[in-house]
Formats: C-alpha cells, structure tokens, sequence
C-alpha cells in the first residue's frame, strides 16, 4: 500500500517546483523513510530530502433550513519533498 495520497497542486507548491521541491498529502502514519521509498519507486527520481508537517482540520459552519450546522474537515499530513538536480516529477505528461 503506497503512502502517498495525492500530490498538491497549488500556487505555492507549484512555486517550489522551480527550487526542485515537490509537496505531497500523505497517510497521517507515514514517516519520512516510507514516503523517500515510495517516491523513489512510482517517479524514478533521487530524493535528497523530506520535511513533514501535520496540518489540523478547520472548524467550518453552515446554515441550512434547520439551522447552524458545526463540522471539521480532515486532519492531514503534508510532505515536502527535496529532489536530486536535474530529476524532476511532470504531473501534467501526455494530456
């Protein structure tokens, strides 16, 4: 079962591309040697190295016909991840 999620496609994240640094969501469980292995394994890159960072989910509200309805979206876990020069991730080949 692979760690990774899904990787994270903002203007921030897609800024750090230029710097050879790649952003991920990944399992909650994961650590940083699980997450090198995975990425070196689905993309054929040299991962040199990884910062984590846990993010906690935002309280949100919402009003409906029955009133004010409270929830929280997910808790999460993000990887940044610090690549070789010269390798490089497309997410956007062959569209």
């Amino acid at each position: 079962m692979s760690t990774l999620k899904r990787p994270i496609i903002t203007e921030k994240a897609t800024s750090l591309t230029e710097k050879g640094r790649y952003v991920f969501e990944v399992e909650r469980t994961a650590n940083k040697v699980q997450i090198k292995k995975d990425i070196e394994q689905l993309y054929g890159v040299t991962v040199l190295g990884i910062n984590t960072m846990r993010t906690i989910g935002k309280v949100k509200s919402k009003f409906t016909k029955g009133g004010q309805v409270s929830g929280r979206r997910s808790h999460g876990k993000k990887a940044v991840v610090t690549l070789k020069d010269g390798d490089i991730i497309d997410f956007y080949g062959n569209l």
